[in-house]
């Protein structure tokens, strides 16, 4: 299942933000930064974005070395890659798996996206997301919703697949 995060998790997470990842999420980790220095700890790098992202977005190492070769890309003093710079690239927080599991949110990332207590993982293909639950499932929700009521009725979401 390499490059594939899936599913919902939801951990305690202690006053010195250490949260366990998901055993599946550490697997893919693992396959997502094979050059890594140390066996044991996979890398990653946490997106925490613009001011208005509600959430954490985890990329593997070599899913994000990716992610920043596609701004290298862009034509240099371009607006886009401007931007993609100072959204993506200076607001991320290189890190790695913990001895035991884990991985420690700075104070600063869990001030942002308001996080105390608990943490939900949501496993999104490349990526996963790391989200205060209550914020998680207000806005999954809004925008789960209004998205289905705008296809009408008998909507098929796979039918979207192989729509052309």
């Amino acid at each position: 299942m390499a490059g594939m995060f899936i599913g919902e998790y939801t951990f305690k997470v202690d006053s010195k933000g250490r949260v366990s990842i998901p055993a599946l999420f550490r697997r893919e980790l693992e396959e997502g930064d094979p050059q890594r220095p140390n066996a044991e700890r996979p890398r990653m790098v946490i997106v925490f974005g613009a001011d208005s992202q509600k959430m954490l977005q985890v990329y593997t190492q070599t899913a994000f070395e990716a992610l920043a070769a596609d701004i290298a890309a862009l034509p240099r003093g371009s607006k886009n890659r401007a931007m993609l710079q100072r959204v993506v690239l200076s607001k991320s927080h290189p890190t790695e798996v913990d001895p035991d599991g884990r991985l420690v949110l700075p104070a600063a990332l869990r001030t942002k996206i308001a996080l105390e207590g608990e943490a939900k993982f949501a496993g999104v293909g490349e990526t996963f997301e790391i989200w205060k639950p209550e914020t998680f499932d207000a806005v999954d929700a809004a925008q789960t919703e209004a998205w289905v009521e705008d296809q009408g009725e008998d909507f098929d979401p796979l039918s979207l697949l192989y729509a052309e």
